[in-house]
């Protein structure tokens, strides 16, 4: 295997490790809308993801960046290409940030509904526009023989990638609402519970057509394995969920969601971006690569510096493990 292949795998585990863990705040973002009932229900959901959801998003800044440093042409084609979508989803984490920070910050009513609102928004839209994207890069886009991309924006919305956008929402805000019932105590939890059960059906559903639909097309044996894990595991989070295990369930929504974009991943591999004109303008990880120099410098940095992150990252989330519930939020506003 050569340097290329292993930044291809690694860039495909930064983008998991993305989606599994900003996967379920977007969810809990979505959650706020569909599951809380009152403005101390929307603060319990949001104070479940308060420490953790910028140190989640350091996850894309690396995918993107990692995608700049070994593969220029792919991140050259796929940014000026996807430039729209890529921008609104932007926009949306930047205003997400700002909601998660300055909700707090007035105590009227208003302001702080605007900012709900904003949250919700701002965590769905993301939440279907990566799978729309994604399904887009899987399926193959008009590139011509330069690497440049030169279809319209509507060509991005096919029946495909608005179904891939449909398995990430759902599947999203079915991983969100376990991690809610996970996290959090007493009807809150109860009521989360009940809510994935119906999510994880509809997700089933979704995920089954949209998987059998990319293994036909695209898929090969290690595609169909993945494929396999995916749909086990997704089994497996409903009947978690169903027994009250919100550990179990919570990691079997993971593995799902890990698979899902392995299974994409393998479907792409030797291809990074397919051509839908002429598959000799497919950009591969050999034509679309920095040089093995580069390369190797990357993989030394990469090799220091990722242990270090993953430590950190692990010990936030072991500090912020426990439960909360209304009654936290009540004593809080008394003190």
């Amino acid at each position: 295997m050569q340097l290329h292949d292993v930044w291809f795998v690694l860039i495909a585990v930064l983008w998991i490790g993305y989606f599994f863990l900003e996967g379920f705040d977007f969810g809990v973002g979505v959650l706020t809308k569909l599951l809380a009932r009152d403005r101390t229900e929307k603060r319990v959901l949001i104070n479940t993801i308060g420490p953790v959801w910028d140190g989640n998003e350091v996850w894309l800044l690396t995918a993107g960046g990692a995608t700049f440093a070994a593969f220029p042409e792919w991140y050259a084609t796929l940014f000026s290409g996807f430039y729209l979508p890529l921008l609104i989803i932007l926009i949306c984490l930047i205003i997400r940030g700002v909601a998660f920070e300055y909700r707090a910050k007035r105590p009227e009513e208003k302001w702080q509904t605007n900012w709900e609102r904003a949250i919700f928004w701002t965590s769905l839209i993301p939440a279907f526009l990566w799978g729309v994207a994604f399904a887009n890069i899987t399926r193959g886009v008009k590139i011509d023989q330069d690497m440049e991309y030169v279809g319209t924006l509507w060509d991005l919305l096919n029946v495909y990638s608005i179904l891939g956008g449909l398995v990430t929402l759902t599947l999203f805000t079915f991983h969100g609402a376990v991690f809610t019932s996970l996290k959090t105590v007493g009807e809150i939890r109860d009521r989360s519970r009940k809510l994935a059960t119906g999510l994880g059906a509809v997700t089933a559903v979704l995920a089954l057509v949209f998987l059998i639909w990319t293994q036909v097309s695209k898929g090969d044996g290690t595609s169909l394995a993945a494929m396999v894990v995916a749909v086990l595991a997704l089994v497996g989070a409903l009947g978690a969920n169903l027994a009250g295990r919100e550990g179990w369930s919570f990691a079997l929504s993971g593995v799902t969601i890990a698979a899902v974009v392995a299974m994409l991943f393998l479907t792409l591999f030797p291809n990074v971006m397919p051509s839908s004109l002429n598959e000799a303008w497919n950009l591969t990880v050999t034509n679309s690569s920095s040089s093995p120099y580069t390369l190797k410098i990357m993989t030394w940095c990469a090799g220091i510096a990722t242990p270090l992150v993953l430590l950190y990252q692990g010990w936030t989330y072991w500090v912020f493990r426990k439960r909360i519930g209304t009654q936290h939020i009540a004593e809080a506003q008394a003190h």
